[in-house]
C-alpha cells in the first residue's frame, strides 16, 4: 500500500475516536446539580429573608399597640395576638412573648424555620425583638 493510502486511513480513524456528540450532554450533567443547587438556595434564602422581616414588623407593631393603642393590645395577651395577626410570613407558626422590660413594652417573637436540604431537614431559628416606650 502507498503512503497517501496510509495517511488517509489514520486521518479517517482518528476523527473517528474524536467525535463530540456527547460533550453537551456530559457538560449538562456537570453544571446542572450545581445550577439546581444556586436556584433552590437563592428561592430558599428569599423565603428566609421575607420570613424574617415579617417576623421584625410584627414585633415592631405589637410592641407599638402595646404603648400606643391600649384599647386594642389591653395586656401581654392580646398584644401577642395582635402580633400573631400581623406576621404575615410563610406558613410557620412564630411565638411571641410580651412583657414589661426597661426600655418599655417588649415583644420578642421566634420561628424555627425549616427548608428541605438534599436528603435532610435543616433548621434555622430566626428571632426579633422590638422595644416601644
Amino acid at each position: 500500500m502507498d503512503e497517501a493510502g496510509l495517511d488517509m486511513r489514520a486521518r479517517t480513524s482518528f476523527f473517528a475516536l474524536s467525535g463530540t456528540s456527547g460533550t453537551t450532554a456530559l457538560e449538562f450533567a456537570i453544571v446542572a446539580p450545581v445550577f439546581l443547587a444556586m436556584v433552590l438556595g437563592g428561592i430558599y434564602g428569599g423565603l428566609m429573608m421575607f420570613s424574617m422581616g415579617s417576623l421584625q414588623d410584627a414585633v415592631e407593631e405589637a410592641a407599638r399597640c402595646w404603648s400606643v393603642k391600649t384599647t386594642i393590645c389591653t395586656d401581654a395577651s392580646s398584644t401577642q395576638t395582635y402580633a400573631q395577626s400581623h406576621y404575615y410570613g410563610p406558613a410557620v407558626s412564630p411565638t411571641f412573648v410580651a412583657s414589661n422590660g426597661s426600655c418599655g413594652h417588649n415583644v420578642t417573637g421566634s420561628i424555627n424555620y425549616s427548608f428541605a436540604f438534599y436528603y435532610r431537614t435543616m433548621n434555622v431559628p430566626l428571632t426579633a425583638t422590638a422595644c416601644f416606650p
